[in-house]
């Protein structure tokens, strides 16, 4: 279990890399849903491989990258709704 727990958490990893690329060269903004998405998804792979091999400073970047992200998600659809007729 712990082999897949690692391999969830590396690619929780990938995703937030490439995110952060996409976001730097310019293919994403930083208030895309994408963006708050990929960073989400990243983050709780992360935080799923850090409950098999505990460590309270991922814990720690990670719950906070996720409630960020949720926040994000969450302003860009608020922002959303109110534009509507």
């Amino acid at each position: 279990m712990a082999l897949i727990a690692n391999i969830i958490g590396i690619l929780g990893v990938v995703v937030l890399l490439a995110a952060y690329f996409l976001l730097q060269i310019g293919k994403i903004k930083g208030g895309d849903y994408a963006y708050s998405v990929a960073n989400l998804f990243g983050s709780l792979m992360i935080l799923y491989s850090v409950f098999y091999a505990w460590n309270i400073a991922a814990f720690i970047i990670e719950t906070a990258w996720a409630l960020i992200s949720m926040y994000g998600i969450w302003a860009r659809y608020r922002i959303g709704c109110q534009r509507r007729p």
